[in-house]
């Protein structure tokens, strides 16, 4: 089990910046997998991107591509979600996610939670207009 904790989270203008981090105790960090979902009030929560263990691959859902950046920092086991170009409708609630085995790829983390076994309490990101 590992457990994740997310900061950075806030309120800002659209057009605006923020930067996300999740810090991972509890199993060796850069043996698996790590990727970002958000939550919208009154929708499902959905994919935003994921990387892969040694940060040599990243994918992203395509309504935050070319805004967001995920990265990874190995030695001080955190993943970090950096947003630029905050639109209204990235306005959600932000979970950091990992899969439950060192197989699970970045790759199988796009699109769906079902191979995600542990998640952060999440960070809210409310974007103004």
């Amino acid at each position: 089990q590992v457990q994740l904790v997310e900061s950075g989270g806030g309120l800002v203008q659209a057009g605006g910046s923020l930067r996300l981090s999740c810090a991972a105790s509890g199993r060796t960090f850069s043996m698996y997998a790590m990727g970002w979902f958000r939550q919208a009030p009154g929708k499902e929560r959905e994919f935003v991107a994921a990387i892969t263990r040694s940060a040599g691959s990243t994918y992203y859902a395509v309504s935050v591509k070319g805004r967001f950046t995920i990265s990874r920092d190995n030695a001080k086991n955190t993943v970090y979600l950096q947003m630029n170009s905050l639109k209204p409708e990235d306005t959600a609630v932000y979970y950091c996610a990992a899969p439950g085995s060192p197989a699970v790829g970045a790759a199988m983390l796009v699109g769906n939670d079902r191979h995600v076994k542990n998640w952060g309490q999440g960070t809210l990101v409310t974007v103004s207009s």
